[in-house]
């Protein structure tokens, strides 16, 4: 079953698959696939770049979140740690992020690893050091979208769960969360297309992505104006493919709104 999936998945890959962009449009030229071209190398670099994103996303989300429901605490040592922590990974470059999460980490858990007296190199994922930063970033801008989110919320909302019995917990859940989505949704989604450019910068780490496939194909072919206007394209149909399904979450999150 699990041979037939892949089957199925490679014939069906929009750029090399059997009907893909690249193989109908490559030919025998630089981005045919197969051994003659780059067409392979590039859509395993789009490959990444997508499932970076996406597996990025819940992270960052969810961090996002606590961090938002923090900065609403009545704790003012958890609130000012909040404060600090979004104003350092708001101010911060996000390469200097990636390089602080990449390298600072492996010397930190090797630093452990020698007081504990194991005497071991530590390498950490390029792909799992590219989603650390990411979602630590991503969070940081997260927080502020659905704080201000939050405050747009009326109190009598909180006040209506709790004069039908509710918990706290469930009334966050089924009255809070869905008005916190639909408000926090055009922000978010800003945040999604920020996200989807800034894997690029995993291409530094040596993670293969599109910015790094079409640069070795650039440095190899001599043809560098021509991959980096093709990674351009690529960035753009998935802004555009973005685009699209943000104007469709967006419409179903407003479904039960009366028109007007």
């Amino acid at each position: 079953m699990s041979g037939w999936f892949s089957a199925l998945a490679t014939a069906l890959d929009p750029l090399c698959g059997q009907v893909g962009i690249f193989t109908l449009l490559g030919g025998d030229g630089l981005v045919s696939c197969g051994a003659g071209g780059w067409g392979d190398e590039i859509a395993f670099g789009v490959k990444v770049t997508i499932t970076l994103a996406v597996a990025t996303l819940p992270f960052g989300l969810l961090l996002g979140f606590l961090i938002a429901l923090a900065a609403q605490s009545e704790d003012k040592l958890l609130r000012a740690a909040v404060g600090v922590y979004t104003t350092i990974f708001r101010g911060l470059p996000e390469l200097l992020t990636l390089f602080i999460v990449y390298y600072g980490l492996q010397l930190l858990l090797q630093s452990i690893l020698g007081w504990m007296g194991v005497e071991q190199r530590i390498e950490i994922n390029a792909f799992l050091a590219g989603m650390i930063a990411l979602a630590v970033v991503f969070s940081s801008y997260a927080s502020e979208v659905l704080l201000s989110a939050f405050r747009a919320i009326p109190r009598g909302q909180y006040e209506a769960g709790d004069a039908l019995g509710l918990h706290r917990s469930r009334t966050m859940i089924l009255l809070i969360l869905p008005q916190l989505i639909r408000i926090a949704l055009p922000g978010l989604g800003n945040l999604w297309m920020i996200l989807l450019k800034d894997t690029a910068y995993v291409s530094i780490i040596g993670l293969s992505d599109i910015v790094r496939q079409t640069s070795v194909a650039a440095r190899v072919s001599k043809e560098a104006f021509f991959f980096y206007f093709l990674a351009c394209l690529l960035y753009l149909v998935l802004a555009i493919l973005s685009s699209f399904g943000l104007s469709f979450i967006e419409r179903w999150s407003r479904r039960g709104e009366a028109r007007r």
